[in-house]
């Protein structure tokens, strides 16, 4: 399995977060974060907040939560990395 991602994947990912709500997004989960209600992912907050994601299941709803954040971020870094290694060779 070739686990390389190429600069046509890494624009996809880029893209797909450019179209998502806006970050910060928070997993609030029944029952470990607040009582009543229903487990949903809160996109935005303040006046970016977006329409609420409803979930079924904390563990998928931390992910997809996390990853708003996390994705920018690996893309940045594997940019990064990519530069260091082009100008060491």
């Amino acid at each position: 399995m070739n686990t390389s991602l190429s600069e046509l994947e890494l624009q996809g990912m880029e893209a797909r977060v450019a179209a998502a709500q806006a970050g910060p997004w928070k997993s609030w989960v029944e029952g470990r974060d607040f009582l009543g209600g229903s487990n949903f992912i809160q996109t935005g907050q303040g006046a970016d907040r977006g329409e609420d994601i409803e979930m079924t299941g904390a563990t998928v709803a931390d992910f997809m939560a996390a990853a708003r954040q996390d994705l920018p971020r690996l893309i940045a870094e594997v940019r990064r990395l990519r530069g260091l290694l082009n100008r060491a060779n």
